[in-house]
């Protein structure tokens, strides 16, 4: 049975039949600090006055409740951060004595996640509600998130849509040429690209992705009088690609394919291939991957770890 130290009450409310009490009791405890309990009843009168008794006034469900003392110091929290701003109206706030809880994190959310994204942006913004330090943060955090979610998935064997799903999100990791991804990825009725951009100076671009998985190789296992050269999968792809830019090119007067990608222009198309893993090339390799890239003018070839080392150096770290 529990030891009582101290007991303390006090009626909260006394009418002509019903009395409600609050009370507090302290429990000594030898290995830890004392813990303070409290009840919480009402209680109707019984017997003759002055001398009545006290009952619960009802016994299911029992007017009468004891908290022990962990949920004691929680009521006591919970009435602290929130009793006033509830009293004043506010159904939702964030309580700025504790910013980092996770309650304070889905108010945020809720907040962010209204319907009309563009009205809440021009608020933030007219407001100066996210300092500029805070919002260039917030954009360095969530790109290092995806590159190092990049790096994961370089470990895994994912199907191609999964990449493409990654690209779509990131766009930014192939440089500041590009400046948004199309909805649009039919070239015709035969062709159709992983993604077709939009570059900063309003023209169409291509990006072509084969999933680093897989037996797709990027050199011929033998040398060619002590060169490296591309392995017939690399000739593939980048013929797929190139014969992407002449479809294109030929379809730059329809009416129907300008109606499908809007503004942009079709003018010399360029198209990126990314292909294949670098990760333990050596030196010659290297340089032979130099030269094969300068013999195109339309054409960029990457890796997946060419575009992992890009998106750690825009982030100003090492891979």
């Amino acid at each position: 049975m529990e030891k009582i130290k101290d007991r303390k009450s006090t009626k909260l409310q006394d009418k002509k039949t019903v009395v409600t009490e609050a009370v507090f009791w302290k429990i000594p405890h030898d290995t830890s600090p004392d813990e303070i309990h409290l009840k919480l009843g009402r209680y109707k009168k019984v017997g003759p006055a002055p001398l009545f008794g006290l009952e619960p006034e009802r016994g299911k469900p029992k007017s009468e409740l004891t908290l022990n003392g962990e949920e004691f110091q929680n009521l006591i929290k919970f009435i602290q951060d929130n009793y006033e701003a509830f009293k004043d109206g506010a159904k939702a706030y964030l309580p700025l004595d504790n910013p980092y809880d996770i309650s304070v994190a889905q108010q945020i959310k809720q907040l962010l996640s209204a319907n009309n994204n563009k009205k809440t942006i021009q608020f933030l913004m007219e407001n100066e509600v996210i300092p500029e330090e805070l919002e260039i943060g917030l954009v360095h955090a969530r790109r290092a998130k995806a590159i190092d979610k990049f790096n994961e998935m370089l470990r895994s064997n994912l199907i191609e849509n999964t990449w493409q799903s990654w690209f779509e999100k990131n766009s930014w990791v192939l440089g500041s040429d590009f400046v948004k991804v199309l909805d649009e990825r039919a070239i015709d009725t035969e062709h159709i690209a992983d993604f077709l951009l939009e570059s900063y100076d309003g023209f169409l671009d291509i990006v072509e992705i084969k999933r680093p998985e897989g037996n797709l190789q990027f050199w011929h296992p033998k040398e060619d009088h002590g060169n490296y050269i591309p392995h017939i999968h690399l000739i593939k792809a980048i013929t797929q690609s190139l014969n992407y830019l002449f479809e294109i090119e030929r379809e730059a007067n329809s009416v129907k394919f300008l109606e499908r990608v809007g503004n942009v222009k079709t003018i010399k198309p360029r198209s990126t291939l990314i292909f294949g893993r670098s990760n333990d090339w050596n030196k010659k390799q290297q340089e032979s991957f130099r030269i094969l890239n300068s013999s195109y003018h339309n054409l960029t070839i990457m890796t997946f770890d060419h575009v992992l080392e890009r998106g750690n150096r825009i982030l100003g770290r090492t891979s």
